[in-house]
């Protein structure tokens, strides 16, 4: 069984992860950076029981180290940072900036690209053969592309109007680190492109505030400072989010872990896309406010209540036009037992929606 080591390991997909991997007892190295605030070892630890509902009890197969993601061998000291990769190992690079606004560009290409070449030395450097990297990188690095979006490499853009964001541009470019890696040095690499992450399909349990429970705490927010309004939102309802649960997610990092062979390219999608339509519907049924989607809405058309929604949704909204086409060949000679059928149907997506909206109201404080 091999040895784990996690950058990024108190991200929501990275600290799932940990989760299942302690389960099944396996070893694992939490790369953390310091905080303050905290120590390592308290920031990792209070992640793991928030996410678990309290049932995380700290074990001895997990180690916590500080690290610091672009300096010299992560300013790990020598002997451990030997010891760490004195095994077979499975590298996962969760690490990432999260911002996607041109004020943070530095910050996000720092992360997200200097980060993954760093990483990248490291590793190399100091894993024994039979080791492996992944990087795990996003979707959309596809950017605006309307084209069917394989599971292969793609060239540079340095045109920024081909993404979204910067942070799609900063994983495109990462993603060619890796490439460029791979073909010259022999790196033992893999990119694992993940779509939105949502919460367990099983449960509706979601301990996520990115993507469309962003979009939702927003409406939340609004619902209750001006209850009970009609108010239009510039979105397509019938264009859709591709959504994976959790529990899928983890499923199939843990079957990644256990197969040899792997494809240097995976699209961890959902075969099953969810129409914005059916989420507007939902956060009608769970909230005091009733949304109407109007893909034609200008700013000048809108009331105050409606720009003040517009100005929330800088980032999600550059997603609620999208019906984007993944290729799922790798995915699917990988995961033959979770498919066809790998998304969160719209009941599952409603049970999270409701968990998630019942959870902000149990910390809600008026604004005022």
């Amino acid at each position: 069984m091999k040895r784990i080591v996690i950058n990024g390991p108190n991200g929501y997909v990275a600290s799932h992860f940990i989760l299942e991997l302690l389960e099944r007892n396996y070893e694992v190295i939490a790369l953390i950076r310091r905080n303050g605030e905290c120590t390592p070892e308290e920031r990792m630890n209070t992640v793991l029981t928030e996410i678990s509902g309290g049932r995380y009890r700290p074990s001895e197969k997990l180690r916590i180290y500080a690290y610091s993601l672009v300096e010299e061998n992560f300013s790990i000291p020598p002997k451990q940072l030997k010891e760490i990769f004195s095994v077979e190992t499975d590298y996962f690079h969760f690490a990432a900036s999260l911002k996607y606004d041109a004020k943070s560009k530095e910050e996000i290409f720092v992360t997200n690209i200097s980060g993954v070449e760093n990483s990248i030395r490291v590793f190399s450097r100091h894993a024994v053969p039979g080791s492996r990297f992944f990087m795990v990188s996003t979707a959309y690095s596809c950017g605006r592309s309307n084209e069917l979006f394989k599971e292969v490499f793609y060239e540079n853009n340095e045109d920024i109007a081909a993404f979204r964001n910067y942070y799609e541009q900063s994983k495109r470019f990462a993603e060619n680190i890796i490439a460029k890696h791979i073909s010259k040095d022999h790196l033992p690499g893999h990119v694992i492109r993940l779509s939105q992450v949502v919460g367990d399909s099983r449960t509706g349990v979601t301990k996520t505030c990115y993507g469309i429970f962003d979009f939702a705490r927003r409406v939340y927010n609004l619902s209750h400072r001006y209850p009970d309004r009609t108010i239009r939102v510039r979105i397509d309802p019938d264009a859709t989010q591709n959504l994976i649960a959790i529990n899928t997610v983890v499923d199939y990092l843990m079957c990644m872990t256990e197969t040899a062979g792997l494809p240097t390219i995976v699209n961890m999608v959902s075969k099953k896309t969810v129409q914005n339509g059916h989420i507007i519907e939902s956060l009608n049924r769970l909230l005091p406010i009733r949304l109407v989607p109007d893909n034609t809405l200008e700013p000048a058309a809108m009331n105050v209540y409606e720009r003040i929604m517009s100005i929330g949704m800088s980032f999600t909204g550059a997603y609620s036009q999208t019906n984007i086409l993944f290729d799922t060949t790798n995915l699917d000679a990988l995961f033959t037992v979770s498919l066809p059928d790998n998304g969160p149907d719209e009941t599952a997506v409603f049970r999270m929606l409701q968990y998630f909206i019942e959870s902000l109201s149990k910390n809600y404080t008026p604004v005022r």
